[in-house]
């Protein structure tokens, strides 16, 4: 079963490893990712890339990975707003919200965990 809705179409996302996906309900977009069968840097690069797709926006990113992404949380500042929630087949939904108001700019460039 695809954590992705069947309603999503398929967009084109630049720096995007994998297929995202877009779903708009009125004057709001959901974007989804899939990174659960990839390992690094793919989380992260497509995160980025996704992140940058809902800047300064009200939509959502919805990341489906592996495991929480510890090492992204960490590059991201409190414009970035993150939701973990564990799902079937044990992997982890992560959705990303902004928080225009924060007077920071998460670095969207970032895209490895190696420090």
């Amino acid at each position: 079963m695809s954590n992705i809705p069947t309603d999503a179409q398929k967009i084109e996302v630049d720096g995007a490893t994998v297929e995202f996906f877009k779903v708009s309900e009125d004057t709001q977009s959901t974007y989804y990712f899939d990174t659960s069968a990839e390992g690094p840097p793919h989380p992260m690069v497509n995160a980025m890339s996704g992140l940058k797709l809902i800047k300064g926006t009200n939509d959502k990113l919805v990341m489906i990975n592996h495991k929480a992404p510890g090492g992204l949380f960490a590059k991201l500042d409190a414009d970035v707003a993150h939701v973990t929630e564990d799902i079937s087949g044990g992997l982890v939904k992560v959705v990303f919200t902004y928080n225009n108001e924060a007077g920071v700019d998460s670095d969207l460039s970032q895209t490895s965990c190696g420090g």
